[in-house]
């Protein structure tokens, strides 16, 4: 990885790509940093200490602390991510995004330009949702209609920017774009979040204490991130033997091949949608000002949110963590079987000739793929509710509290190797092209 960080450094165009990258994270750091005109910030953040809970703590992690300072890009990127979730979804479901689906790049083009238009009108739907809730308690002072115009533009606009940034670092710079806006405002949090971490276990210690808790929290962060590699670079490959046919005069054919099927199918996507899912009915609550009394209604919220979880004094919370659990799988399956479909696959290889050895061709193949698929699922679902759960074990038992968790520690692993990867190729790519001129 380093050695190929400093070829990135040596290539003109690579070092111009990067650079391009590094400016357009200071933008967003910077857009991060605005508020929105007529907000008052100072009550804003006092209302969350006092309601957010871990409904809003979920976003905020996720926008590098713009929604709690209420900035021009609160809402960050997640419309974006909701109207793509949606439109995957509609392509399975309607013949004619299917159909576009599969026209190749012209195809491709208009459902992106769909999901442009969809993330507008989440983005407007959410910030009006945002305007009235908080200005009828007051967060947004002398509230009326100019006032809450202004708040639905700014940020509205400014979730339009961020998708705008993300596609600008696709096309001109190196990596997803869209992932490493979120990678950069979940990577932002982690100074305050270490901070926290040595205000609760660290300060006031002895020295011998405070190197003995420094130490554990060290080797537990670093123990998920291995475990995250190991569970991104887990794969089974399932080998493809093709026969031999003659062409012309000339015996062709006969080679093996593989399918990599990778453990954690679905990555990271069962834990978003179960998050934001599980976040929903608080978020809904709160806005309306509802869910800090008493009733059935307040004690299903709380048990909604992960902050009560693993807490031994509140252990009657903890059945939102089953549920957490319930959804996280459903989804991997859910999500793994409208992106791979092992019927599609098998006539694929029945086509070109192939045939995996010992399980003949067809239908028993895709059975055979199957079988292999759900195994491998519900190993990777279960190292990735390991990796979630650590987390929510130790803000339960110890009280650390921070914003990062397995989902973040998953999300920038992901993308760091995915970027690293995507700099390889393109060195290796301009390296054959020098090759070829010379």
């Amino acid at each position: 990885m380093f050695e190929t960080l400093k070829n990135v450094f040596r290539v003109k165009e690579m070092r111009r790509k990067l650079l391009f990258v590094l400016w357009m994270i200071f933008v967003i750091r910077i857009g991060s940093q605005l508020p929105v005109p007529g907000v008052d910030t100072d009550f804003f953040k006092d209302w969350f200490a006092q309601n957010s809970g871990d409904a809003f703590n979920f976003f905020d992690a996720f926008t590098g602390g713009s929604f709690t300072q209420m900035s021009i890009f609160a809402l960050n990127i997640t419309p974006y991510i909701t109207s793509s979730i949606i439109m995957q979804l509609l392509t399975i479901a309607i013949p004619a995004l299917e159909e576009m689906h599969r026209d190749g790049e012209e195809g491709r083009k208009k459902i992106t330009a769909i999901t442009r238009y969809v993330t507008v009108g989440l983005a407007l739907f959410e910030s009006t949702a945002m305007a009235i809730g908080f200005g009828r308690q007051g967060l947004i002072p002398d509230m009326d209609f100019l006032k809450g115009a202004v708040v639905v533009v700014c940020l509205t606009a400014g979730s339009a920017m961020l998708m705008w940034i993300g596609e600008r670092i696709t096309e001109k710079g190196v990596g997803n774009g869209i992932s490493i806006v979120l990678t950069v405002n979940i990577v932002s949090r982690i100074p305050s979040d270490i901070a926290l971490l040595y205000e609760n276990f660290i300060k006031g210690k002895t020295i011998a204490k405070g190197l003995l808790a420094g130490a554990i929290i060290a080797a537990i962060i670093l123990v998920i991130v291995v475990f995250v590699l190991v569970l991104n670079g887990a794969e089974r490959r399932i080998p493809i033997q093709y026969s031999k046919k003659m062409v012309g005069r000339k015996m062709m054919g006969g080679q093996s091949a593989s399918i990599p099927l990778k453990v954690n199918t679905a990555g990271v996507i069962p834990v978003i949608f179960a998050s934001s899912i599980m976040s929903v009915p608080t978020i809904i609550a709160q806005l309306m000002h509802k869910g800090n009394g008493t009733g059935i209604g307040s004690e299903i919220l709380r048990g909604l949110s992960s902050n009560n979880w693993c807490n031994p004094n509140q252990l009657q919370y903890s059945w939102g963590l089953i549920v957490y659990i319930v959804l996280c799988v459903f989804f991997a399956y859910f999500y793994t079987s409208i992106t791979f479909n092992p019927l599609e696959v098998a006539d694929n290889i029945k086509k070109q000739g192939g045939f995996i050895p010992g399980i003949r061709p067809g239908k028993p193949t895709s059975d055979y793929l199957t079988k292999i698929l759900n195994y491998i699922i519900f190993i990777g679902v279960v190292g990735l509710m390991i990796v979630a759960i650590i987390p929510f074990f130790f803000n339960g038992v110890f009280g650390a509290n921070v914003s990062f968790g397995g989902t973040s520690i998953i999300i920038i692993v992901g993308v760091i190797l995915e970027t690293v990867k995507q700099i390889e190729s393109q060195l290796l790519v301009r390296n054959y092209k020098g090759f070829l001129n010379n």
